[in-house]
């Protein structure tokens, strides 16, 4: 360390990932960030808004809070033994990219670090990059520094994700991960530049258990990102990139038969666009899509629609110890701007377990296996981040709720998990209570309640509810003073995966379940009348949420739409008989 603080020299500081690096770590006293590129009026721009105070606080790395920051220029091209020494850093974080376009002589930034016994760490996604880092291992070994490639989204924090997964499997089969950015974030040219580089073009991959030539921006699966209790992603497909885990797996896993690795952006039909594009790289029409990364970028940012919210997930289907087949999925969701940051969540854990003394083993490697889930998740914590795993194995016989809920079925209060504990075997239970019913007065709104027999208004009305599971569905009998309408509710398959499907009539509801506290809150993402999608914004709407209040289950529904105003609404206690 440079005296008291660990002098940190960020390559392509002010850029996309440099500069939210130097966000996240601006504010650690210990630290002295040199924020580093080929412009140094860049640099210096980017170091005053890091300094200037924001929402009457004082900024970053300002004289009473947090590191030192210094801007400085910093060529890769240039004189890099005269540059390293001149500024001294601790460790080099190379944050500019793209990886996959750096020339005749890709490791020249990382040996000019290791000749001067300095550490150096890099937020690589380029395949090639990360897994042949290994041949400086020697070298980096002999002069007692760790020189760590592709400490980011793929493949450091995917592994990590495996890692917690991998010992309830007697043997992993496959394995996919993929992120799906918030089409409301910036991507970086340099981001846009690396897909466009291998976009239609042959994409080594794991199929059948050979390696074969996967097709960049053209394969495709289907994914829903949804972490336990929280309202999942929009199902989406997720397009083939090249990134190193489909390099480094086989490795983890020698049975490994299938890999893949994607990228899911919204909105859906401009990735079908650039999915087309891909097609014409493909059969010889483009010679590549580099050309047109700045295009690219552009609509990406021209089309920015859809929910302000981001994700990512690591999946993974095997055996269990008794041989049954098992499924373990590891999701996350990023609220707002928060997404953008998490490439760089792995380099900031790594410095902050350095400035606690804890150094990697010596050695140049990929950087998987070098932190730990928790480590990341340490980092999260600072922002709108929810993560979590749900794991189906073959023939557990769970309840509809647990089995759409996952992990967070546990947190239900008991009273609203023991009315949700109807096996799929077979069998009823019934709940007793009392209710008060209101109706909508609107015309529509007397129309559908009449379609599917909601019942009349009424103060203190004795209520029935019985719940029948039928296989992996339930029939819900609702009497309300003698009058009887029915609902079947299922898990959802397909694109609907991780929602609860709740059938009225001819009326399909797909809903999401958000554990809050004491309430099961109810969240309706989508709708079909006949099997006919609708669109979401004239969806049935209104609070609804089952909630435990002195040990009693208590529920309010609410249905109504743009339509339709209120159709009705009822609100009461149960108990189970």
């Amino acid at each position: 360390m440079s005296g008291d603080r660990l002098s940190l020299l960020i390559i392509g500081g002010y850029g996309t990932f440099g500069g939210r690096l130097a966000r996240l770590l601006g504010d650690e006293p210990r630290l002295r960030l040199l924020i580093a590129g080929r412009s140094l009026e860049k640099a210096d721009d980017f170091v005053a808004d890091l300094r200037a105070p924001k929402d009457g606080s004082e900024g970053l790395g300002s004289s009473n809070l947090g590191a030192s920051l210094q801007a400085v220029r910093f060529d890769r091209d240039g004189d890099l033994a005269e540059q390293l020494t001149r500024l001294q850093p601790d460790l080099v974080v190379d944050a500019s990219g793209p990886f996959q376009t750096f020339g005749d002589d890709p490791y020249k930034v990382v040996r000019a670090c290791i000749g001067l016994d300095i550490d150096y760490a890099d937020l690589a996604d380029s395949t090639g990059f990360v897994a042949a880092i290994g041949g400086l291992d020697a070298e980096a070994r002999a002069r007692g520094v760790f020189a760590l490639s592709g400490l980011s989204s793929l493949p450091a924090l995917s592994f990590a994700a495996l890692e917690v997964m991998a010992p309830q499997f007697a043997r992993v089969a496959a394995v996919a991960a993929g992120i799906a950015p918030s089409s409301h974030v910036k991507i970086g040219l340099n981001v846009v530049s690396a897909i466009a580089s291998y976009a239609g073009k042959p994409v080594p991959r794991l199929s059948d258990g050979k390696v074969s030539s996967g097709r960049g921006l053209i394969d495709a699966m289907r994914v829903t990102v949804a972490p336990p209790g929280v309202v999942p992603l929009q199902s989406r497909e997720f397009l083939l990139v090249d990134a190193p885990d489909l390099a480094l797996l086989p490795a983890r896993f020698p049975e490994l038969q299938s890999s893949f690795t994607g990228v899911g952006t919204e909105p859906q039909p401009l990735q079908r666009l650039l999915g087309l594009a891909a097609q014409l790289v493909r059969l010889k029409l483009l010679p590549s899509l580099t050309p047109f990364s700045r295009l690219i970028q552009r609509a990406s940012h021209g089309f920015a629609i859809g929910a302000h919210r981001g994700g990512m997930f690591v999946r993974v289907s095997g055996v269990d110890a008794a041989g049954k087949s098992l499924t373990g999925g590891w999701h996350l969701i990023a609220e707002g701007d928060d997404g953008p940051f998490i490439p760089v969540t792995g380099v900031a854990a790594l410095v902050r377990r350095l400035l606690q003394g804890i150094r990697p083993e010596p050695g140049a490697r990929p950087a998987t296996g070098e932190l730990r889930l928790d480590d990341f998740e340490a980092e999260f914590r600072r922002f709108s981040i929810t993560t979590g795993i749900r794991m189906e194995s073959e023939g557990a016989c769970l309840p509809l709720y647990h089995r759409v809920l996952g992990s967070a079925f546990e947190r239900l209060p008991p009273a609203i998990a023991a009315i949700h504990t109807v096996g799929p075997a077979g069998g009823a239970r019934v709940a007793s209570g009392r209710a008060r019913i209101e109706r909508g007065r609107g015309f529509l709104a007397g129309i559908v309640a009449r379609l599917i027999g909601f019942p009349s208004a009424g103060e203190d009305v004795p209520v029935t509810v019985r719940f029948t599971a039928d296989g992996e569905k339930e029939i819900w009998t609702r009497d309300f003073g003698g009058k009887t309408f029915h609902s079947l509710q299922l898990e959802g398959k397909g694109r609907d995966r991780h929602l609860l499907t709740e059938v009225f009539g001819p009326f399909r509801v797909l809903v999401a379940l958000v554990p809050e506290g004491s309430k099961l809150r109810l969240v309706v993402r989508g709708w079909r009348f006949c099997g006919v999608p609708l669109p979401l914004f004239l969806a049935p709407g209104g609070e609804t949420f089952e909630e435990e209040r002195e040990g009693r289950f208590h529920f309010h529904v609410e249905i109504g739409g743009r339509l339709t105003g209120l159709v009705v609404r009822y609100e009461g206690w149960l108990v189970v008989e």
